[in-house]
């Protein structure tokens, strides 16, 4: 994790992660805490174990954990997204309640983060291939560098003894 998207990336899942525990210890313990609920309580602690493994593959840079945290939220929180909007579109005359928007946002918050790090994993695949470190890329790499024999060199192979 040479990145500073990486890094970013990484905090706001682990940041998103403890909010996902909060909201399901209250469900747990029947606090409201600005109307956010998990979608499915045991769903939601299965999903939060698969976040952890897949936290710690992202930070190891591993597309396999990127993949994994994509499809999983993607499938969890891609639904409430469809069933939010429809809600919203579907209730005539009136507004929908402030909860449903929380809801809605924290479920978009939950589809985009896993599409930006799987974005920032394929970005980065060709680095983790082909690394360059600048303590000895400067000499190996650099043409500018390499010596040039010119008529004054020396051309004879001595031996030595």
């Amino acid at each position: 994790m040479k990145n500073f998207s990486t890094w970013i990336l990484v905090m706001f899942m682990v940041m998103f992660w403890i909010l996902r525990i909060v909201i399901a210890v209250a469900a747990q313990l029947k606090w409201d805490i600005a109307g956010m609920v998990p979608l499915n309580q045991q769903m939601e602690i299965v999903l939060l174990f698969v976040v952890l493994v897949c936290i710690i593959l992202v930070v190891k840079r591993k597309l396999i954990g990127g993949l994994l945290y994509l499809l999983s939220y993607g499938i969890y929180f891609g639904v409430d997204i469809a069933n939010n909007m429809q809600n919203i579109f579907n209730v005539a005359g009136t507004t929908p309640d402030l909860d449903v928007y929380i809801n809605l946002v924290l479920s978009m918050v939950g589809v985009i983060l896993p599409i930006a790090v799987m974005l920032d994993l394929l970005a980065d695949k060709n680095r983790k291939n082909h690394p360059k470190d600048k303590k000895t890329d400067w000499f190996y790499k650099n043409e500018k560098f390499d010596r040039q024999l010119d008529e004054r060199a020396d051309k004879n192979n001595y031996r030595t003894l």
